[in-house]
C-alpha cells in the first residue's frame, strides 16, 4: 500500500487541435465519458506503452505526472526559498525617506530615469507634455 501512495499521480491532458483549447481530466475513464468517441481500452493501450501521447487530426491525449514537490534548481542543487518583502515598524521608527533614498542611489542611472519617467508620464494626461521651464539644468563639474 505504501508503495501505491509514493507512486506520482497523473492527469489526463487533452489538446483540442481546431481551436486551441486544453482539457485537463483525472483519469482517461472521464474522458471517455465526456466523449464516447474516444475508446477507453485503444486510448489506455496507446498511452500505456512507452508513454507516447496519442494523436490525430482533431485531438492530442497524453498522460502527464503532477509536480507536487518544487523542483530543485539545477545550477547550486538548493531549493529557492520564498522571503516575504515587507517588514514591521512602528509608522514613527519607519524612516523610509532615507530607506528609499538608499534604495534609488543603489540603482543604475537608466533605471532611476525609467522609473522617473514612469512617474511623470503618470501624472500627464493623454496629449499633455511635460513643462520643461521648471527643470534647472546643470553642468557637470570637470
Amino acid at each position: 500500500m505504501q508503495n501505491a501512495s509514493l507512486k506520482e499521480k497523473r492527469i489526463v491532458l487533452v489538446h483540442w487541435k481546431g481551436n486551441k483549447e486544453v482539457e485537463v481530466f483525472s483519469n482517461l475513464k472521464n474522458f471517455c465519458i465526456s466523449y464516447p468517441q474516444y475508446n477507453y481500452n485503444t486510448l489506455n493501450n496507446y498511452l500505456s506503452k512507452d508513454k507516447i501521447a496519442y494523436e490525430n487530426e482533431t485531438i492530442r491525449v497524453e498522460r502527464k505526472n503532477i509536480i507536487s514537490k518544487p523542483k530543485v534548481n539545477n545550477l547550486n542543487g538548493t531549493i529557492r526559498s520564498v522571503v516575504p518583502v515587507a517588514r514591521k515598524v512602528a509608522l514613527k521608527d519607519a524612516n523610509d525617506d532615507e530607506n528609499d533614498l538608499r534604495y534609488w542611489l543603489a540603482q543604475p542611472v537608466q533605471k532611476r530615469a525609467a522609473a522617473t519617467t514612469f512617474l511623470v508620464m503618470q501624472m500627464l494626461k493623454k496629449g499633455q507634455r511635460m513643462d520643461k521651464s521648471i527643470v534647472k539644468k546643470i553642468k557637470p563639474e570637470k
